[in-house]
């Protein structure tokens, strides 16, 4: 062996023991957590705003010459005095052509007086038209149209707005309602007329005679015969809308309302016998016949369906 082989053993000796001393006293390396960061929360999508409600027009009217606040509102099957209130008219003899009408009751708008109101065109004093009052250069008013006969023709003319009204002398004062006469219509099977809010109407015919004419566009109703006095009817319950005799071609006219959807006419008669706002039952004398402006003796009967005319041999029983 080499003599220097125990100083070389003793050397390496040293080197092992000095590493593994600096191995003992090395900290251990730290611990870093590599996973990858979590994403952050998206923002959840703003709810959109529920859509406003969009109010519906009212409808409305435009006043034309020769027409009245009685006839507009039979044509849309409305109370006159409602139509009134809703516009803010207090005298219903007051309208002008080219005024707008709203045609239902607006937001806050005051109930259809319950008290006496002026009836239209049936005082005896001058009557304001919906028209000029005097010629101009471009347009002439004179002279003032005559009262015509009750025809196809002139109820034409009236719905068309080409007739002027004029005034009348005020109906007969009212009477208690009587009940009906012996020679009035007997109540027989009705056929009921559905309304839009599920309404029915029971008719009877309003009075008992022959039908002189049928329903037409021209009309709007039928034409029944008989004898100057006899008792006319109401068609079916209601409330008495209207009595008088502002309507031209109409003669002394009544109208009762059946409901929302419902109106009747009763028009030359003689003599009428109950009062504006009065409820009637069905059956119940509410005028006696005549020819008030029309060439004979008759009724002429209208039957309306939200101011629509309808066919009376339509809702009413056979004779």
């Amino acid at each position: 062996m080499s003599p220097r082989s125990p100083i070389r053993q003793a050397a390496i000796l040293a080197a092992v023991v000095a590493l593994a001393a600096g191995c003992a006293t090395r900290e251990p390396a730290p611990v870093v957590d590599r996973a990858p960061p979590s994403a952050p929360a998206k923002p959840e999508p703003a709810k959109p705003a529920p859509p406003k409600p969009v109010a519906k027009p009212v409808p409305t009217h435009t006043i034309k010459r020769g027409e009245t606040l009685v006839g507009i509102a039979l044509q849309y099957g409305l109370d006159y005095r409602e139509l009134a209130a809703w516009n803010g008219i207090t005298n219903p003899n007051v309208i002008s052509v080219g005024q707008v009408l709203v045609l239902a009751a607006p937001a806050g708008a005051p109930a259809a007086p319950a008290g006496p109101v002026a009836t239209p065109l049936a005082g005896s004093g001058p009557v304001i038209e919906s028209r000029p009052l005097a010629n101009t250069e471009k347009l002439k008013v004179e002279p003032r149209a005559q009262r015509l006969p009750y025809s196809e023709k002139a109820l034409a003319q009236l719905s068309a707005g080409d007739v002027a009204p004029e005034s009348a002398t005020p109906p007969t004062p009212a009477t208690a309602p009587a009940a009906p006469p012996a020679a009035a219509p007997a109540a027989e099977p009705e056929k009921p007329a559905a309304g839009t809010q599920g309404e029915a109407v029971d008719w009877i015919w309003p009075a008992k005679g022959k039908v002189l004419a049928g329903f037409t566009e021209a009309t709007k109703g039928i034409d029944i015969a008989g004898k100057k006095g006899a008792p006319v009817v109401a068609a079916a319950a209601g409330r008495v809308v209207y009595a008088g005799q502002g309507l031209r071609g109409y003669g002394k006219l009544v109208i009762i309302k059946h409901s929302d959807t419902w109106l009747s006419a009763y028009a030359h008669n003689d003599n009428i016998v109950v009062k504006e706002q009065q409820d009637v039952k069905r059956g119940q004398k509410i005028a006696e016949m005549g020819s008030t402006d029309t060439d004979q003796v008759k009724l002429h009967f209208e039957v309306r369906r939200q101011g629509k005319p309808v066919d009376p041999a339509r809702v009413l029983p056979p004779q």
